[in-house]
C-alpha cells in the first residue's frame, strides 16, 4: 500500500514525538509508520504490521483475531495487508491488544468500524482505551499520546481465555508497562506439529517511570516483579513481541524464506530476552531507590 506524502509525514511526526517523549530505547521509531509486506509465521498466525510494529492476524474458519495495530493511521495499512494475504478484513471477529499505548492500539477504531469486530481488553487498561489514552497513568496529559478511542465489548481478567474456532488464547496480566499489559499464550499446529506460542508484554520501563519513591502508580514495582515471574514460567517454542527489534523479526523473516517455521523457533532467545528485561528493571529500581 502506498502512503500519500502528507499521511506519511503526519504519521512520522507522531512516531518521532512519541519516541522523544518516552521510547528513546526504540531505535526503529522512524519505521513505525512505514508499510510492510505481510507474511505467514506459523500455522494460522500471520504478520500484518508495519516496518517497526507488529500486528498479528490469527485465522480460523469461523473468523479471525487481530492482536495489536500500530499508530493512528495504521488501520488502512493493516486492512490492505489482510487483503493481500487473501483474507477479508470483515471476517475479523475479535480485536485484542498487548497494552493501551498509541503505537499498539492507534488503528483499532478504524478496524473495528470496517469489520464490526468485538474489542476485548484487559480490565485494567479498559478505561485508557476508551478514553483514547487520556486516562493513562503516565501519558494521559501528553496530547501527542492520544489516539482514537475504542469502546470495549469485553473486559478480560487474568487467566481468561479467548476462543474462536479452533484457536484458544489465554490472557495473562503482565502489568507494569501499563496497568493492564497482557501476555497472550496459545498452542497452534503446523504440518502436524504443535508449537507453544507466546506474545510477551509488560517488560519495558519507559523513561520517566517512577518505580520507588513517589511511584508512577501504587504497586508498579510489584507489578513488574509479578510480570517477570509470569514470563519466566512460560516456555514457548516461538515468541512474537509487539516491536520488531525485540525478537529480531526481520532476520528471522529472511531466514524463514529457506528454513520455514524453523527460523521462528527460539526458546533460548526468549529466555535471554526476559532475563535482560528483568536485569534492566532491577537496575533501574536500584538506581531510583538510592
Amino acid at each position: 500500500m502506498k502512503l500519500s506524502k502528507q499521511l506519511f509525514w503526519s504519521l512520522a511526526l507522531v512516531a518521532c514525538s512519541f519516541a522523544l517523549l518516552s521510547l528513546q530505547s526504540h531505535a526503529d521509531a522512524n519505521d513505525w509508520p512505514k508499510p510492510a509486506d505481510p507474511v505467514k509465521i506459523v500455522g494460522p498466525i500471520y504478520f500484518v504490521g508495519t516496518k517497526g510494529l507488529c500486528s498479528w492476524l490469527i485465522t480460523t474458519p469461523q473468523g479471525h483475531i487481530l492482536l495489536n495495530t500500530g499508530l493512528p493511521g495504521s488501520g488502512p495499512m493493516i486492512e490492505a495487508s489482510v487483503r493481500k494475504l487473501g483474507f477479508n478484513p470483515k471476517d475479523i471477529k475479535i480485536l485484542i491488544a498487548s497494552h493501551a499505548h498509541l503505537d499498539h492500539v492507534g488503528g483499532f477504531a478504524y478496524l473495528k468500524k470496517i469489520s464490526g469486530a468485538k474489542m476485548e481488553m484487559m480490565d485494567r487498561d479498559v478505561a485508557v482505551l476508551e478514553s483514547g489514552g487520556k486516562s493513562d497513568f503516565f501519558y494521559g496529559t501528553h496530547k501527542d499520546m492520544v489516539f482514537p478511542a475504542v469502546k470495549v465489548d469485553r473486559a478480560l481478567h487474568d487467566g481468561d481465555t479467548i476462543q474462536l474456532g479452533n484457536i484458544i488464547l489465554t490472557a495473562h496480566l503482565t502489568a507494569g508497562h501499563t496497568k493492564g499489559s497482557t501476555t497472550f499464550t496459545t498452542t497452534i499446529s503446523d504440518n502436524g506439529k504443535s508449537y507453544a506460542v507466546v506474545f510477551p508484554d509488560g517488560t519495558s520501563v519507559n523513561p520517566g517511570y517512577r518505580l520507588a519513591k513517589n511511584p508512577s502508580y501504587p504497586g508498579i514495582a510489584s507489578d513488574y516483579r509479578h510480570t517477570f515471574e509470569v514470563l519466566e514460567s512460560l516456555h514457548p517454542d516461538i515468541w512474537l513481541a509487539p516491536h520488531v527489534e525485540a525478537f529480531d523479526f526481520w532476520k528471522k523473516r529472511a531466514r524463514a524464506t529457506t528454513e520455514g517455521v524453523k527460523a521462528w523457533i527460539d526458546p533460548e532467545g526468549y529466555k535471554q530476552f526476559v532475563a535482560g528485561k528483568r536485569a534492566d528493571f532491577e537496575a533501574e529500581l536500584a538506581k531510583q531507590s538510592k
